[in-house]
C-alpha cells in the first residue's frame, strides 16, 4: 500500500538536517542570487568557446580550485541508498559543506515510494543547490528537474540521459549511471569512488555551477 504524500512529506520534513556551518537561518528570508568567490582556473574550459548544452567538458585536474562558494550559500543534498558508492559520495558532500561553511541540509529517501516525494519536496525549501548523491534518485530527477527550470541542480557520480540546462553533472570512468531505461554502465566499478574522486567531483561541479556553466556533464580524468 503506497505511503500517503502528506506522510511522507512529514518524513522528509523530519530528516532535513542543518549539518553545515553557514548561517543556519530558516531559509524563509529573501536570498540573493549567489555568486563565486574566484574565477575557475585555465584549462577548466576554452573562454572562446563555451561548452553547448548537453556537452561533456573534461577540465584541467585543480582548475576548479580557486572557486568557492559565498557566504551564506544553500545546499541541499539528496541522498539514497546505503551502498559504498552513495555514502562515499554523501560524505564528501558533507565534508565540503563544512570546509566551506556552507548551510546545508540533508534529506535521505529511505525506500522507494519517498524517492519522488523527497525530490518534490527539496523544491520548497529554497535552496541554491539541490546535489543529488545515490543511483536510486536519477529517474525522479529526470522526471523533475525539466518543469523546474529555475532550481540549480548537481549530480554528482551519474547523470541524466536527457539533461536541462538546470541540471549540472560530475562523472568519471566508472560511473556513468543514467537510468533504469539505460541500464548500468558496461564500466560501472563501485571501486572507483574513492574518498578523494568524490570530493573532487564536488568541487568540481559546485565550481561550474557557480560559474555558470550548467545544463553539461564535467567529466573527471582523474589517476
Amino acid at each position: 500500500m503506497r505511503t500517503p504524500l502528506s506522510a511522507l512529506a512529514a518524513l522528509t520534513a523530519a530528516v532535513a538536517l542543518v549539518t553545515g556551518c553557514g548561517s543556519g537561518d530558516d531559509w524563509s528570508r529573501p536570498h540573493a542570487s549567489p555568486s563565486p568567490v574566484g574565477t575557475l582556473g585555465a584549462g577548466f574550459t576554452d573562454p572562446s568557446a563555451p561548452p553547448s548544452p548537453e556537452a561533456t567538458v573534461t577540465p584541467r585536474p585543480g582548475s576548479w580550485d580557486g572557486v568557492h562558494p559565498p557566504e551564506g550559500y544553500r545546499v541541499v543534498l539528496l541522498t539514497s541508498g546505503d551502498d559504498r558508492p552513495t555514502r562515499t559520495l554523501a560524505q564528501a558532500v558533507r565534508s565540503w559543506a563544512e570546509e566551506e561553511h556552507v548551510d546545508l541540509r540533508t534529506v535521505t529517501a529511505e525506500h522507494p515510494a519517498e524517492l519522488l516525494p523527497t525530490v518534490t519536496d527539496s523544491l520548497g525549501m529554497g535552496a541554491d543547490l539541490i546535489v543529488s548523491a545515490g543511483n536510486d534518485l536519477i529517474d525522479p530527477l529526470a522526471t523533475v528537474t525539466p518543469s523546474h527550470l529555475s532550481q540549480r541542480f548537481l549530480v554528482v557520480g551519474a547523470e541524466l540521459a536527457e539533461p536541462t540546462a538546470n541540471v549540472t553533472s560530475v562523472d568519471w570512468s566508472g560511473a556513468s549511471f543514467r537510468g533504469e531505461g539505460l541500464g548500468m554502465s558496461s564500466t560501472y566499478d563501485p571501486s572507483s569512488f574513492t574518498a578523494a574522486r568524490c570530493a573532487a567531483a564536488v568541487r568540481a561541479g559546485v565550481a561550474a555551477v557557480l560559474s555558470d556553466l550548467t545544463g553539461i556533464v564535467v567529466w573527471l580524468d582523474l589517476h
